[in-house]
């Protein structure tokens, strides 16, 4: 089983939890860590912008990345929502058969 990492911001602590527990119930995360408030500072549309958002760690199956990417678009107030996969190459073997355990092996 392939696992994946999946990164997202959320604008408030409240729209994290309703991403985690969305993502959680539809199995298609088997944990989602919602981190302390960060900074960031980027450009949209040609301006500089500064906002505090509340940073979230997905771990899945890379089989469904699809529906996880999916999901998020459709609970993502952001117009343009960060969504950003990184493979876990190597971790503790029990672990990632549980994150597989946790999530369903595919959809449809």
């Amino acid at each position: 089983m392939s696992a994946l990492i999946v990164i997202t911001n959320a604008p408030d602590r409240d729209t994290a939890l309703k991403i985690a527990r969305a993502l959680i119930e539809r199995k298609l995360a088997a944990c989602v860590n919602i981190l302390a408030e960060c900074t960031s500072v980027y450009r949209w549309q040609g301006k500089l912008e500064t906002a505090t958002e509340v940073p979230l760690l997905i771990k899945t199956r890379a089989a469904i990345y699809p529906d996880l990417e999916a999901a998020i678009k459709s609970l993502h107030p952001y117009e343009l929502p960060e969504i950003v996969a990184v493979a876990i190459e190597r971790g503790l073997p029990e672990y990632l058969e549980w994150v597989g355990a946790e999530t369903v092996t595919e959809i449809g």
